[in-house]
C-alpha cells in the first residue's frame, strides 16, 4: 500500500500545486488571465497542430498498414521495421533536419545548389512532428488488419459490394478503435511537445508556457497555461471513451480465424513501391542524411570527451529512474489486481495522470511545488528523477499487468498449500515470470528519459545536461554542427525502444492460436483489445 500511495500522491501533485499557484491571483487579475484574447489565439494555434498532424499521420499510416498485410508486396518484414523506425527519431531531431536541410548552409544548397525557404512555422510543426508519430498509428492499424476475420469482407464481396464499399461498411468500423486510440497518443504528445515547436518557433500552449517561465514575467500566468494544457489533454481522455463506449467487435460464431488472403496489386506496384520509398525517404532517410552531413562539417572539431560524458551523464539518470518506475509499478500492479476495492481502482487511475499530463506541464508544477516547500530539492538530481519516475511509470505498468493476468493465482494458491508463506510463494512462482516484463517495461522507461526533453529542461541541476538538452540547446543557436554528434546518439540509444516494441509486437502476432476450433469463440478481436 505505502508504493501505492506514493505513487497517487506524486501524480497528483502537479494539478494540486497548479490549482493552488493558480488561484494566487486576485479577482480582478483572475479574470484579466483567464479571458485574456490570446488563451483563444493559443488554443486555435494547439488544435490546428493537432488536427493537421493527425490527418497527415493518417494520410500515411493507414494506407502503409494496408499494403503491408493486406496485398502481395514483397519484404513485409523488412517494409515494417522500416516503418516503425522513425520512433528512434525524437520530435525536436526531426526538427532538427528540417532546419538544417534548409538555409545557405544547409543540406539542400551544399549538396544540390538550391537555397530552400525556411521550414519554420505550423507547417515546419506539422512535418516534423508527422514524421514521428506516424509509426504510431501505423502499428496499431497493422495489428488491427491481422486481427481481422476476412470472412468479414468475403461475405460482403459475395453480396455484390465493392472493395470500397466493403471497406467503408466492414473494415473502417473495425479499424475505428484502433484509430482512435493511435490518434489519441499522437495528439496528447502534440499537445504536450516542446521541443519541435520551440525550434520551429510556432505559438501554441506549451511554447508560451516555455516563453513565461523562461522570462520570469509571469508565473501565475505559466499556470493558468498548465492547467488549461491539462484540460485540453482531459478533454482528449473523455473524447476518447465516448466515442469508443458500447462497440463490440467480437466474433459470435463458431471456428477459427485465419489471415487475409494477398490482394494482387497488378498495375499499382510500382505506385506503391513510390509511396513506400517517399515515406521512408522523409521519416529516416533525411535525419540521417542531414546528420551526416553535418557530422562531416564538424567531425574535425569535435570534442568526443564531452560526446562520452554527456552520454554517460544521461545513463547515470535515466537508469535509476527505469530501476525505481519498476520498483513503484509492480507493488501498484499486485494491489489493482489482487485487492480490487474502489479505492485501488482509484489509485489504478492516478498512476496514469503522470502520462497523461504534459510534460511542461509537470516540470512546471515540480519547481513550483519544489520552491514552495522544499526549496533544498530545486535543481537537484533526486526531483528530477522522481519527476521522470512519476510522469513515465504507467509504461511500466502496462507489461507488469498483462503479464499478472496471464498468471492468475493458481500457482501461487498451490505453493501456499503445500505450506510456503505468501511472500515465499511470491518470489518463487510469480516473479521469476515477471523479470521478462518487467525487464520490458524499465526499458520504455529508460529510452523514454535518454529522449525527453520539456522536465530535462526545466528540472537538470546547473551544469548538467543531456544528450536532449544538448541538441535543443545547439539547434536553438543554429549550431547544427555541433548538435549532430548528439542527435546521433540519441537515435541509437532510441532504436532499442523500438527494437523492442517490434520484438513484443511480432511475438503476439506470430504466436500460435490456441484457442478451440469448435464452441464459442471470441476471434481475433479480443486479442486486439
Amino acid at each position: 500500500m505505502l508504493p501505492a500511495l506514493v505513487v497517487a500522491i506524486g501524480t497528483c501533485l502537479p494539478a494540486a500545486y497548479l490549482l493552488l499557484r493558480a488561484f494566487d491571483a486576485d479577482p480582478a487579475q483572475l479574470t484579466e488571465i483567464v479571458f485574456r484574447q490570446r488563451n483563444l489565439y493559443l488554443l486555435l494555434n494547439t488544435l490546428k497542430l493537432v488536427a493537421l498532424v493527425l490527418a497527415l499521420d493518417t494520410l500515411i499510416a493507414l494506407p502503409m498498414a494496408w499494403l503491408l498485410t493486406r496485398s502481395d508486396i514483397r519484404a513485409k518484414g523488412l517494409l515494417s521495421y522500416l516503418m516503425a523506425l522513425p520512433l528512434a527519431v525524437p520530435g525536436y531531431v526531426m526538427a532538427y533536419a528540417l532546419l538544417g536541410l534548409s538555409g545557405y548552409y544547409g543540406f539542400a544548397r551544399h549538396w544540390f545548389g538550391v537555397s530552400l525557404p525556411g521550414m519554420q512555422g505550423l507547417w515546419g510543426a506539422t512535418l516534423a512532428l508527422s514524421l514521428y508519430t506516424f509509426p504510431y498509428l501505423f502499428l496499431n492499424l497493422r495489428a488491427a488488419f491481422m486481427g481481422m476475420d476476412p470472412a468479414l469482407e468475403e461475405t460482403a464481396r459475395s453480396l455484390g459490394k465493392s472493395r470500397l464499399a466493403v471497406f467503408r461498411h466492414v473494415v473502417l468500423p473495425q479499424l475505428w478503435p484502433a484509430l482512435v486510440a493511435s490518434w489519441l497518443i499522437v495528439g496528447l504528445y502534440v499537445i504536450g511537445d516542446f521541443g519541435a515547436i520551440a525550434l520551429m518557433r510556432y505559438e501554441v500552449f506549451s511554447y508560451a508556457i516555455y516563453t513565461q517561465y523562461v522570462g520570469a514575467f509571469d508565473r501565475t500566468y505559466a499556470a493558468w497555461l498548465s492547467l488549461m494544457l491539462l484540460a485540453l489533454t482531459v478533454s482528449a481522455l473523455i473524447a476518447q471513451r465516448a466515442v469508443t463506449r458500447n462497440r463490440r467487435l467480437a466474433r459470435t460464431g463458431t471456428g477459427a480465424a485465419r489471415r487475409a488472403r494477398p490482394v494482387p496489386l497488378g498495375r499499382w506496384r510500382p505506385l506503391a513501391w513510390i509511396f513506400v520509398a517517399l515515406v521512408a525517404l522523409a521519416s529516416l532517410g533525411l535525419p540521417l542524411m542531414v546528420l551526416g552531413h553535418w557530422m562531416r562539417l564538424g567531425l574535425p572539431q569535435m570534442d568526443w570527451a564531452q560526446l562520452g560524458r554527456t552520454a554517460l551523464g544521461t545513463l547515470m539518470v535515466a537508469t535509476p529512474a527505469a530501476l525505481t518506475a519498476v520498483a513503484l509499478a509492480l507493488p501498484v500492479v499486485l494491489l489493482v489486481l489482487r485487492w480490487p476495492r474502489r479505492w485501488t481502482a482509484l489509485i489504478d487511475r492516478l498512476a496514469y495522470l503522470g502520462y497523461a499530463t504534459p510534460s511542461l506541464a509537470f516540470a512546471l508544477a515540480m519547481v513550483f511545488f519544489a520552491l514552495q516547500t522544499a526549496p533544498f530539492l530545486y535543481q537537484s538530481f533526486a526531483l528530477l528523477i522522481f519527476a521522470y519516475v512519476m510522469s513515465f511509470m504507467a509504461l511500466a505498468l502496462g507489461p507488469i499487468r498483462l503479464a499478472l493476468l496471464q498468471i492468475g493465482t493458481r500457482q501461487e494458491e498451490a505453493a501456499r498449500a503445500l505450506g510456503a508463506s505468501p511472500a515465499r510463494a511470491f518470489a518463487r512462482v510469480v516473479l521469476p515470470r515477471l523479470r521478462r516484463p518487467m525487464v520490458a517495461g524499465g526499458l520504455l522507461v529508460f529510452i523514454m528519459v535518454v529522449k525527453e526533453l520539456p522536465i530535462t529542461y526545466i528540472l537538470a541541476p546547473t551544469g548538467y545536461g543531456t544528450l536532449a538538452l544538448n541538441v535543443f540547446a545547439r539547434t536553438n543557436e543554429g549550431m547544427m554542427r555541433e548538435a549532430a554528434p548528439y542527435a546521433l546518439s540519441i537515435i541509437l540509444f532510441s532504436s532499442l525502444f523500438v527494437g523492442l516494441i517490434l520484438r513484443y509486437e511480432s511475438r503476439g502476432a506470430d504466436a500460435p492460436d490456441e484457442r478451440p476450433t469448435t464452441g464459442p469463440d471470441t476471434g481475433p478481436s479480443t486479442r486486439q483489445a
